[in-house]
């Protein structure tokens, strides 16, 4: 990463215990480049809140929803990009933000053992070349003077905020991957929870409420 352009890396979490070590160990490199790591934490009830203290640069707490954590981590950043990530993705290793960049995503890989997340995450890829609309799950980034704030609804806080991007021209893709836990899909079966996810992106685009969806989303 070009330590040129400041990255503020802004971590939601809600009862992570058991992973929030490792990836913020996985993003003490960047912390040592003089970039900046936030966790916001919703009210977990695990101890996440006191493993990732000495592990970031702060934590703080905001009341519970992935949207307002964000909002809450953006306010409190000083870098000159804020780059949302979620607590079970990983960035790579080594990667490029161009100095031009507005806003943008990750492509993405999903880490698992079943044969269809490759073409999930390849069909994840082509949907975002093809609309312009990023997901949390592809580590969304954006100039911090230009960021409006996730809509603070239960559910496609992502593609809400990409509508609002989209005005300030196309997304930015970084190739270089980062790699996202296949848990989700893997735990509800991975054909269920596609269908699950389209259905609920076309219910969204057709008006029906976010918090209708989160309902449906958290049967």
């Amino acid at each position: 990463m070009d330590a040129r352009l400041r990255l503020s890396v802004v971590v939601p979490v809600l009862n992570e215990a058991a992973g929030i070590r490792a990836a913020l160990e996985a993003l003490a490199p960047l912390r040592a480049r003089g970039h900046e790591v936030i966790v916001v934490d919703g009210g977990s009830g695990d101890g996440t809140a006191d493993i990732a203290a000495g592990l970031c640069d702060r934590v703080l707490s905001a009341p519970r929803g992935r949207a307002a954590q964000m909002n809450a981590g953006a306010r409190a950043a000083n870098g000159d990009m804020l780059l949302f990530l979620h607590a079970d993705t990983r960035l790579p290793a080594d990667f490029t933000i161009p100095d031009s960049a507005v806003w943008g995503r990750f492509d993405v890989r999903i880490d698992g053992r079943h044969p269809l997340l490759k073409v999930v995450a390849c069909a994840m890829n082509l949907r975002s070349r093809l609309t312009g609309i990023a997901t949390g799950d592809q580590a969304m980034f954006v100039r911090r003077e230009v960021f409006p704030g996730f809509p603070e609804i239960a559910l496609m806080e992502d593609v809400a905020l990409s509508r609002l991007l989209k005005r300030l021209g196309k997304p930015k893709c970084v190739h270089e991957r980062v790699l996202t836990s296949g848990r989700r899909w893997e735990a509800h079966g991975v054909l269920r929870t596609i269908f699950l996810m389209w259905r609920l992106r076309l219910l969204y685009f057709l008006g029906v409420s976010p918090e209708a969806l989160a309902r449906k989303y958290r049967r």
